[in-house]
């Protein structure tokens, strides 16, 4: 499932993701049907801002794309260390 603005609702965008075999959840243009998308995109948003606290996230340092991915990865494990910590 991908979910999208209203500025991405076109026909083309829709086909090219169902040849994919990914479900276009993107709300038409001209409605108000945005609300509903809100709770599924604050999770994206919020991952993103944990991952710009992060220092060597926020500000790239690293001029090979290897070790920023690294760090990415690394910064990922920490979120999901943190959540899982919290739940027990």
């Amino acid at each position: 499932m991908l979910v999208a603005d209203k500025a991405y609702d076109s026909m083309a965008h829709r086909i090219s993701l169902w040849v994919r075999g990914i479900e276009p959840l993107i709300p038409r243009r001209g409605t108000t049907d945005d609300q509903a998308l809100g709770s599924l995109r604050w999770v994206v948003e919020r991952t993103i801002a944990w991952l710009r606290q992060m220092r060597r996230l926020r500000v790239r340092y690293e001029r090979r794309p290897d070790i920023h991915l690294a760090f990415l990865i690394l910064g990922c494990i920490r979120i999901c260390f943190n959540s899982l910590t919290a739940s027990f």
